[in-house]
């Protein structure tokens, strides 16, 4: 296992408190907004191995198998098929929504063949992988997630009494369900955004005063938070057709593809495929692609599916998703108690976020030491050279564990552990 030191990105909607409260750190006084852990090239963390720090995706490149399994490089090639972050939000990010496997293969196929440059700031797909996520939250965090019923989301709408916004309750209320959120969202983002911003001045307002109050009032607040930092932005409205939810600290909310959601506020842990993979539905400066935004999303409502995390063996708590490339669980550690085995034929990645956690290496057989030292034989002569037998982790500190390590973790904090299902 080895410590990783990490990047800490600082995009503008990032909090600039949260991420340096929790890693002890003094805040900058700029936005820190997501610390990345693991490979993935954006933001690569670095682990002391040898003479000197190595990037995660060198090591990983060296021996794969070695690093990764065999059984993770069959199901997932050569390559970490996850990345953690801590995520802190101040402000909202992106209304957004991710491709399915099928779509994100055929859209980069697409793309490539044209010739888009990967960088282009019109480029949607950037990988041919799809990129479902689940964020656990540390504090109360707030998001939008999945469609309202059209019925609720006329309601909701017809309740601000601005007459901008009647065609689209009618159509909420005549339409069959998929076609009439189709219809609207597609109106509201192919508006003339000078036409529409007296629009959403106008509900933004009316929103304001609704929120002190009634069965929409939580609503109502965040899309007035949401307007007051994107004044005018016809994404406002399109917001207006999402549930609002409020995660509190230890509950999680999984994001599979098609889903319309955007980050709020709030400090959370967050784990995801890793690719790079985003369509854009407002709520940003950056490129909309309505017709192949159209073509991705679900008009499918619902409830939000809320995750609480699941008991199972050894004091293992996790957070059951219908995907293999990420499993996210939890350990709350207490100082009388065993240390816990966080066994693992795949690769595994631990973050600490709360108190002290001591992590040793436990991958001992009948032959004693023998088996420890011939893996960092093998690992010295990849060139990689040998992991630490002990780590103590504090709060906001991590760790990479490469396949086949056995590690027993103790002390008196919350361990999160990042793995893979195969």
């Amino acid at each position: 296992m080895d410590r990783l030191t990490n990047t800490v990105r600082p995009y503008a909607w990032g909090s600039t408190t949260a991420i340096p409260d929790l890693l002890g750190t003094p805040p900058t006084g700029e936005p820190q907004a997501e610390m990345w852990m693991g490979a993935h090239p954006g933001a690569p963390s670095s682990v002391e191995r040898g003479a000197g720090a190595l990037l995660l995706p060198d090591v990983i490149s060296a021996d794969p198998e070695g690093e990764l399994g065999p059984e993770a490089v069959r199901a997932f090639g050569p390559r970490l098929p996850f990345l953690l972050k801590l995520l802190a939000a101040a402000s909202p990010l992106s209304l957004q929504v991710h491709p399915d496997l099928d779509q994100a293969r055929q859209g980069f196929a697409d793309e490539e063949a044209r010739g888009v440059p990967l960088q282009a700031a019109g480029r949607n797909y950037k990988d041919p992988n799809h990129k479902p996520e689940l964020i656990c939250a540390l504090t109360p965090f707030d998001g939008l997630c999945g469609f309202r019923s059209a019925a609720e989301a006329a309601d909701l709408l017809s309740a601000l009494d601005v007459d901008g916004l009647k065609p689209y309750v009618d159509v909420l209320r005549a339409a069959p369900e998929g076609e009439a959120l189709r219809e609207v969202l597609t109106a509201v983002l192919t508006a003339d955004r000078d036409e529409i911003a007296g629009t959403v001045a106008e509900a933004a307002d009316a929103a304001a005063a609704l929120a002190g109050a009634g069965p929409h009032a939580q609503s109502y607040a965040a899309y007035t938070s949401i307007a007051r930092h994107y004044p005018g932005d016809p994404g406002v409205i399109a917001a207006m057709l999402l549930n609002h939810v409020r995660l509190q600290p230890g509950e999680a909310l999984y994001l599979g593809a098609g889903v319309p959601h955007a980050y709020l506020d709030g400090l959370g842990v967050e784990i995801m495929a890793n690719s790079d993979n985003v369509l854009r539905c407002g709520l940003t400066p950056k490129h909309v692609d309505v017709p192949e935004l159209l073509r991705v999303v679900r008009f499918e409502p619902g409830e939000p599916a809320v995750l609480r995390p699941e008991a199972g063996p050894d004091g293992e708590e996790h957070y059951e998703v219908p995907v293999d490339e990420f499993r996210l669980s939890r350990h709350v550690l207490d100082p009388g108690s065993a240390a816990c085995r966080l066994d693992a034929r795949t690769p595994q990645i631990l973050l600490c976020t709360a108190g002290t956690v001591v992590l040793r290496d436990e991958s001992l057989d009948e032959r004693g030491d023998e088996r420890r030292n011939e893996r960092r034989a093998g690992a010295t002569a990849t060139g990689t050279g040998p992991s630490t037998a002990e780590l103590t982790l504090e709060q906001g500190q991590s760790a990479y564990v490469r396949a086949g390590e056995q590690v027993g973790a103790s002390g008196d904090g919350t361990l999160f552990r990042a793995t893979v299902t195969v």
